[in-house]
């Protein structure tokens, strides 16, 4: 693979089988794909690194079907599978696009896994998030990238978007849920001390090299295995800080595109196709604007690349978005500080926390308006919602509150489990901390009568084991979420009984796009007669969510771009071969 720093580097005239705009997950796994197939393929990244919004992220990817869940859920079926999105999707998406994902999904995993570096396991227990929908299941359709060593990659290491680094520990070291586990018990285990020991060390040595820790999991472990399976294609040419400012269409469709970097242009010829993999909308201020209303960027967690540039492109030639969802973006609720080097830091409160005993959320008014273990896209939903029905003065901020206990077990966002170390957290104004829950109320300008109503319904409902107001732990999803070795009736109810009090401020982060352009079950961009646009894809989040907007499952904005990257890049590659 070529690495291509300055478009001197490419020389004219150029000719590529498959063009593949965007190396977030969608993107590399489009051109790997293209690349196995024996294409000439031209990956552009408008950033400095790969990886978008995946390498960020779990990297769980959400196939029913493969041969990974056969060996811890043998009785799963895609008619199963088809059946929840079915009760869950409704007519929000078309079936046939759904159909074409769940057929080919196994196949699709079985190539990449066969072909290349890229390696999945399944998760033990990973519920769909509808779990009282029929046709879920608890367990089987989440994989999980499998770690990886990022010294094999040499000079390439460089190249990985590093993760959200208030998601590592210890100046750079990844970790995930096995090893937070394990961390946690690491005084109470033999093999959690050995565990917790054994990265620990390897941490240290990769410190005394590198920038950050070379041991990779979830996102960056996907993109690294990803990027390293390319590595080994020599018809492939990576250019990175580029943009596509130009798409030409011709009579049997696209058939070049225009490089621009720091003033410089090339024009590419393109023989096959141009997937468009650019990761959606959401860092465009206009179509955020249009497409969100009133949500602040900096409550995106995203990555910057996601510009939406290459859909306005893709809209000249004719393309349009899909039908309306009931929202335009995935969510999770995020709390926000400001790093040392003035960036912000938004922190998606994904599973450690909010959903745990001795955690509620309030509205500024005092009172519970959300169910707290509910999925993080329905939690911070519910808050976006609250802005645009203008109610932004009543759910956002929301607040997250805890006792000391919870605290210590759990963490508090960016507050790592243990209680200790909180002062420049204080300092700053993240965590507000008080000896009790009227001197909390008033510190948040809460009235202190009806956030001690709150607390003191929490309590009721954590010794009865049931939320009459939210119904908070009913289902399997809320469950698996809480606390399995809480003494309590319910796994996700306990009572704020322990001084001193905590809370952190909440806001609606957008996590990745809904809505995105109308493609085929090949993932060929479609125009405003329903037609392919010849030679044009787009899969990821630059493709309308096969889901309507409905998070279904862990992972079902990679496992589609997986799937659809799949598909496109076959497409294309025949194309290109016609």
């Amino acid at each position: 693979m070529q690495v291509i720093t300055q478009l001197d580097d490419l020389a004219e005239p150029q000719s590529y089988d498959v063009v593949v705009i965007g190396a977030g997950g969608a993107g590399l796994s489009a051109a790997l794909v293209a690349a196995i197939e024996g294409a000439r393929v031209l990956l552009v990244e408008h950033t400095s690194y790969v990886g978008g919004t995946t390498a960020l992220s779990a990297g769980t990817t959400w196939v029913p079907g493969t041969h990974h869940s056969a060996k811890v859920n043998p009785t799963d079926t895609l008619a199963d599978a088809a059946h929840y999105l079915d009760n869950a999707v409704g007519e929000r998406s078309p079936a046939a696009l759904r159909q074409a994902f769940l057929e080919t999904g196994p196949e699709a995993v079985r190539y990449i896994e066969t072909q290349s570096e890229v390696k999945y396991r399944p998760y033990a227990k990973h519920p769909d998030y509808i779990s009282d929908l029929t046709g879920s299941t608890l367990t089987g359709r989440a994989l999980e990238p499998m770690p990886f060593d990022g010294r094999l990659l040499g000079e390439l290491f460089a190249l990985i978007r590093p993760p959200i680094p208030e998601f590592t520990v210890l100046g750079g070291m990844m970790v995930d849920r096995n090893d937070i586990n394990h961390l946690l018990g690491m005084t109470q285990s033999l093999a959690s001390f050995r565990h917790s020991l054994k990265i620990i060390l390897r941490h240290a040595r990769d410190r005394l090299g590198h920038s950050r820790g070379t041991r990779l999991v979830m996102g960056n472990a996907l993109v690294a295995r990803l990027l390293y399976s390319l590595a080994q294609h020599d018809k492939v040419s990576l250019a990175l800080n580029t943009a596509v400012t130009d798409i030409e269409r011709g009579a049997d469709g696209v058939e070049a595109i225009t490089l621009s970097q720091q003033g410089q242009q090339r024009r590419v010829q393109v023989k096959g196709g141009v997937i468009l993999a650019s990761g959606g909308f959401n860092r465009s201020p206009a179509l955020r604007k249009a497409m969100l209303g009133e949500v602040d960027m900096s409550w995106c967690p995203a990555a910057p690349g996601h510009t939406g540039q290459a859909q306005e492109l893709a809209r000249g030639l004719g393309a349009h978005y899909g039908p309306s969802h009931d929202t335009n973006a995935f969510w999770a609720p995020v709390s926000l500080r400001k790093r040392a080097d003035g960036s912000t830091a938004a922190f998606p409160h994904f599973v450690m926390d909010r959903a745990k005993p001795g955690m509620l959320t309030v509205n500024q008014a005092g009172d519970r308006f959300v169910n707290e273990s509910t999925s993080y896209h329905l939690f911070a939903l519910r808050m976006q919602q609250s802005l645009a029905d203008g109610h932004a003065a009543a759910d956002v901020p929301a607040y997250l509150i805890c006792d000391a206990r919870a605290l210590r077990k759990y963490g508090l966002g960016m507050v790592r489990p243990g209680g200790s170390g909180l002062g420049p957290f204080l300092a700053d104004g993240y965590l507000t901390e008080a000896g009790s829950i009227d001197e909390l109320a008033r510190k948040l300008d809460i009235d202190p009568a009806r956030l001690q109503a709150s607390v003191a319904k929490i309590k009721a409902y954590a010794e009865s084991g049931v939320d009459p107001d939210f119904r908070r732990g009913e289902t399997a999803y809320q469950q698996n979420i809480g606390d399995a070795t809480w003494p309590g009736r319910n796994p996700n109810l306990g009572a704020l009984s322990e001084a001193p009090f905590y809370a952190v401020r909440l806001y609606p982060g957008d996590i990745g796009a809904s809505t995105g352009l109308a493609a085929d079950v090949d993932a060929r961009v479609l125009d405003g007669a329903e037609q392919p646009i010849g030679g044009l894809y787009a899969v990821g989040n630059d493709m309308h969510s096969i889901m309507g907007g409905v998070y279904t499952a862990p992972g079902i904005t990679i496992g589609p771009g997986l799937v659809f990257g799949y598909r496109a890049a076959k497409h294309a590659v025949a194309r290109a071969r016609s």
